[in-house]
């Protein structure tokens, strides 16, 4: 008889430290017990604690990240877009051939990879057991969701939200600032291969419609291999006839200049467009229009506007 109190003594006694201390514990260790983030390729990935050693393959993630308390150990060569925080960290090559090798030499417990260009390393840094973010930095709302996610990741939620209420604001600013008429815009985009118009997924294309302004190429096909950018026709956009042209390009200012205008001279049918009949052909600085601007985002709508309002 007393075997059997004892032994329903113990029972009970073990059911109630089961039931009082063990779940704590294990809420403790839990899976995700830090944050739980899901990236823009739709993946979720789980965190049990803050991370510490943190690896960016493009500079677009360095301003946004040390602007929520953040900082890495590693990151991709670049000439701009370093904040000086983090222009004496170990790089790891170019954004477009980062060193593997090199960046599990660092011992990352996260590596934060670039949409469209860095995906191939994930399943390389999961079979060594490094969590990924594969994140996008191109138009406003990707910037302000990075933010966001930073600021989980540092644990500076406020910091985050702070950040983003004055982007907001300063952005509102600009657009107060200058006449509500809808301008009719083009985007071209000149490289080594050749001309493309930009769509209203590009950055120069989304800060337009920020500013209100209608990209005439709206609703154009996209090329096959750059979802934010149609083929270029002459005959077309001179049938669109915008009112505003700008111009984007990864090669110096000057020869591109000289390039457009040479093109803009040589077809009598470009001086029926608005845009070239009133000299409204205007060049985009790169660091800002091709290069994610960031936190930036608020001057380069500043910048853009004021090309056409002086």
């Amino acid at each position: 008889m007393m075997k059997q109190w004892a032994l329903a003594l113990f029972t009970a006694t073990s059911l109630l430290l089961t039931a009082c201390g063990t779940p704590a514990a294990e809420n403790t260790n839990a899976v995700g017990a830090y944050a739980s983030i899901t990236d823009d390729n739709g993946r979720t990935v789980s965190f049990d604690k803050k991370p510490e050693r943190i690896v960016v393959t493009s500079a677009s993630f360095l301003e946004p990240l040390y602007a929520v308390g953040g900082e890495v150990i590693g990151r991709p060569d670049s000439k701009s877009k370093i904040p000086d925080a983090a222009k004496n960290v170990t790089s790891i090559g170019r954004v477009y051939q980062i060193d593997a090798e090199k960046v599990l030499s660092l011992t990352p417990d996260l590596v934060i990879l670039n949409k469209g260009m860095n995906e191939k390393l994930v399943e390389t840094l999961a079979a060594n057991n490094v969590n990924t973010l594969v994140l996008d930095m191109k138009t406003y709302d990707d910037v302000k969701r990075e933010i966001g996610i930073f600021a989980t990741l540092t644990g500076e939620k406020e910091k985050g939200e702070q950040l983003t209420s004055k982007m907001d604001a300063d952005i509102a600013a600009v657009r107060a600032s200058i006449p509500s008429d809808k301008k009719r815009i083009a985007i071209i985009h000149s490289t080594g291969q050749g001309l493309s118009v930009q769509l209203d997924g590009s950055i120069a294309g989304s800060i337009a419609n920020m500013l209100g302004w209608e990209n005439t190429a709206s609703g154009m096909t996209a090329l096959d291999k750059n979802p934010d950018a149609a083929p270029y026709s002459m005959e077309t956009l001179v049938a669109q006839n915008p009112d505003i042209i700008f111009v984007t390009s990864m090669g110096e200012e000057a020869e591109i200049r000289a390039s457009m205008e040479a093109m803009f001279a040589e077809s009598p049918a470009w001086q029926s467009v608005a845009a070239i009949r009133d000299g409204r052909v205007y060049y985009l600085p790169q660091e800002m229009f091709l290069f994610s601007p960031g936190i930036e985002y608020p001057e380069a709508v500043k910048y853009m506007a004021r090309l056409v309002y002086p």
